[in-house]
């Protein structure tokens, strides 16, 4: 089977680059989802590096999947969790008790979700080494 490691990778950058252009134009739903796709697609490209499959959209659990000689801290595991969050409520308007998700999310989440996903890329392209 050939090793797809490294366009999980490159796609998790190009969808932080989207998330990022996404909080540039004010649209901070689309920045959590997109924060959230690249710190998911990095962890599954670290998984396909050690040849292991990885399924679901939960980056806490890909990251707890992994094999034990990759050592993931557990503020790293956190900031997963909070990526998380941004999975199905940044996009769908019933995701909130009410008004659609671009009511719900804006600096203060969009800045904290690339951050995470930033440091999540990083962690992984250090391990992909």
């Amino acid at each position: 089977m050939v090793n797809r490691s490294d366009d999980w990778f490159r796609q998790a950058v190009r969808d932080l680059e989207h998330a990022s252009e996404a909080r540039q134009a004010q649209r901070h739903e689309w920045a959590c989802f997109a924060a959230h796709q690249a710190a998911e697609k990095a962890v599954k490209a670290l998984h396909l590096h050690f040849h292991q499959e990885a399924w679901g959209h939960v980056v806490a659990r890909l990251f707890k999947e992994l094999p034990d000689q990759v050592s993931v801290s557990d503020e790293m595991i956190e900031q997963a969790r909070v990526l998380d969050n941004f999975y199905v409520p940044t996009r769908y308007p019933n995701g909130h008790p009410e008004g659609p998700p671009f009511e719900h999310y804006g600096p203060l989440q969009s800045e904290e979700a690339l951050r995470y996903a930033r440091a999540i890329i990083e962690f992984c392209r250090t391990n992909l080494a």
